[in-house]
């Protein structure tokens, strides 16, 4: 696995793999790699020859109030899981090589992102998407992969593919769940045992709803009621949004179809976390 630091290197080394007619597929993350990670990994690889990693913490995305500096950093580690799973090149940008002095340009997003995860992190989805934008332009990939759990950044990502004409193909992964069915998320590693215990009332919320709706209930209102009442029930869980939505604008629904979205986002403590299921039939995966 070759490691790459600037932007000329990492061009050269895709430069390299494009003459020799390499597919190559490229998957995001800001590091503190999990199972979650590298299931994206996984997929790369089945669908592409070379495989393209980068980490980077990108500060445009964390509010003043978030946890930007304490967010969990450990390169030698992610260097490591990234060489066993296959990798080929791991993208290691500098902030300074990501956002040189002077740098000023960014892209905004439209209406999808002040909902949500926007309306509670204003300005959050710009940095999201300016950053990938970035990347995009750097990798140049011909597929991208990214995991179910970021929902609207996911929605975000392939509106601004649509609207800009950009030629890369996103593929979505289902969310990597540990054994109690709790989403694998580098901020996990911040909840002490007890709000660990309780972080299950997310799940356990998601897949009542799903159940529900498996059964037979279409009602949107039921559905986040059979969420907020398992977040209820484990105590200690601050609810910031129950979301039941369609998948291309993430407008709110009466009356939940396949391809709905249920989605939540909640605080244990100082500890934030999001996760969602996709309402599909018995057979389907969430």
């Amino acid at each position: 696995m070759k490691r790459l630091e600037t932007v000329d290197a990492l061009r050269e080394w895709v430069g390299t793999a494009r003459a020799a007619g390499r597919r190559i597929a490229f998957v995001p993350t800001m590091g503190a790699l999990h199972e979650g990670h590298l299931a994206l990994v996984d997929e790369a690889r089945r669908r592409a020859s070379r495989v393209v990693l980068s980490v980077f913490v990108n500060p445009l995305q964390f509010g003043p109030t978030e946890d930007y500096r304490q967010y969990p950093r450990n390169l030698i580690r992610d260097e490591a899981l990234a060489a066993e799973r296959g990798v080929d090149a791991l993208y290691a940008p500098d902030v300074s090589v990501m956002y040189p002095p002077g740098s000023e340009v960014r892209v905004v997003p439209g209406p999808t992102a002040s909902r949500w995860e926007g309306a509670v992190r204003p300005g959050h989805f710009e940095g999201v998407l300016t950053v990938v934008a970035k990347l995009f332009h750097q990798v140049m990939p011909d597929l991208a992969i990214f995991g179910q759990k970021d929902i609207q950044q996911l929605t975000l990502i392939r509106r601004m593919l649509a609207d800009l004409d950009w030629p890369i193909e996103v593929v979505m992964v289902p969310t990597v769940r540990e054994s109690d069915g709790l989403a694998l998320s580098s901020r996990n590693a911040y909840l002490d045992p007890g709000d660990r215990i309780r972080a299950r009332g997310l799940s356990a919320g998601l897949f009542a709803a799903r159940d529900a709706w498996r059964a037979g209930e279409r009602s949107a209102e039921r559905l986040r009621a059979l969420v907020a009442e398992q977040l209820e029930a484990v105590g200690g869980v601050a609810p910031e949004y129950i979301a039941v939505v369609e998948p291309e604008g993430l407008v709110p629904v009466e009356m939940a179809v396949a391809g709905t979205i249920v989605a939540v986002a909640a605080r244990l403590g100082s500890t934030r976390l999001i996760d969602n299921v996709i309402l599909e039939p018995a057979a389907g995966r969430s």
